[in-house]
């Protein structure tokens, strides 16, 4: 694998793990059979976002690669390649944990140099997949940020968050907290194709009623949007209906866009499951990653109008919910078209 000339040494310090830094486990049990967890320790946790880049925050927390969730559109598919780990059923079953996440956020938020600017984090894989149970490094990355009182927001489709309310809670008192949990559609036969290893859209909502009752503001991420699968009037009404329902401050449709990685692995599922489907993503796809502009701005105006109907809207900017990335002007979206490069 590749980490194996990212070590110390020869590569100095642009080495992502240090010397000792793989072990690799694989664990029989129902929860996580068919799943290998690689524990690294890691050289940095605190990543830059690319200057070129237009997000509403600067810097992100990851502390793992590779995600259990599974979710056939995932745009992060492409980042295992990196270490020379297969960006389909590898990137379902290969995780990357980064065990000394939270005591390296400590030692790099108490540097002289750290400014204490906004984190970001759930930006690349979901911090609270199925491995967050196992390894809990969420409480220690949380701790570390609350004991600094340094502003954060969490992207995430897993109710695992649940289980640090207290601490969220204990954040907010202290500093800015955004929660945005991801729930694309209501349509559970389609969940269970696309997303199989998450919890369910309806426990992603009963999370975010669970977690605004606790005080703790919660938006949803709409996303993605799919065409021809998910965006019909019905099936986006259902969705902004139970997003409000569930109590969540905001909606923000996010269509679905497919890139390197992430591309070739959707459309493998789709000439799977619906083939006949192919040749309108083709088309649809043919210019880039990204939907047409005209279908971009379809679906968010339906959805928008079907917020103000519920009594919700979408995330005002400056607010918690900045976890929604403006995409880069290289990618060929043009200004003014809701389109967001997050999932």
């Amino acid at each position: 694998m590749r980490w194996e000339n990212l070590t110390e040494g020869p590569a100095g310090p642009a080495a992502l793990f240090g010397a000792d830094a793989v072990v690799t486990r694989t664990i029989d049990t129902p929860e996580f059979r068919g799943i290998t967890f690689h524990e690294v320790r890691a050289r940095s946790i605190v990543n830059r976002v690319p200057g070129a880049s237009r997000m509403p925050f600067e810097w992100t927390v990851n502390p793992y690669r590779g995600c259990s969730h599974a979710c056939v559109y995932c745009f992060a598919r492409k980042t295992h390649s990196y270490l020379d780990l297969d960006t389909g059923l590898g990137f379902d079953s290969q995780i990357v944990v980064k065990t000394n996440a939270p005591e390296l956020l400590r030692r790099e938020l108490a540097s002289p140099r750290w400014t204490g600017a906004h984190i970001a984090m759930g930006t690349n894989v979901d911090c609270y997949q199925r491995a967050e149970g196992r390894y809990r490094l969420m409480p220690g990355i949380i701790e570390a940020l609350l004991e600094r009182a340094n502003p954060f927001s969490i992207l995430t489709k897993g109710t695992l968050i649940l289980r640090d309310l207290p601490l969220l809670r204990e954040a907010a008192e202290v500093t800015e907290v955004g929660i945005s949990v991801s729930v694309g559609f209501t349509d559970a036969a389609l969940w269970r194709t696309v997303e199989p290893g998450t919890p369910s859209p309806a426990a992603r909502l009963a999370a975010v009623r669970t977690l605004t009752d606790a005080g703790i503001e919660c938006g949803v991420l709409m996303a993605p949007v799919i065409p021809f699968l998910g965006d019909s009037p019905e099936q986006l009404r259902a969705t902004v209906r139970a997003v409000a329902e569930a109590g969540a401050t905001s909606v923000t449709p996010l269509v679905l866009h497919l890139r390197a990685g992430a591309r070739e692995w959707f459309m493998a599922w789709l000439g799977a499951h619906h083939p006949h489907l192919v040749p309108r993503y083709e088309r649809m796809y043919a210019g880039g990653s990204y939907a047409p502009t005209w279908y971009q701005r379809r679906i968010t105006r339906q959805v928008h109008e079907l917020a103000a109907e519920f009594g919700i809207g979408p995330a005002r900017r400056g607010d918690a919910r900045r976890t929604v990335t403006p995409e880069r002007p290289d990618d060929r979206t043009p200004a003014g078209a809701t389109q967001l490069s997050l999932l």
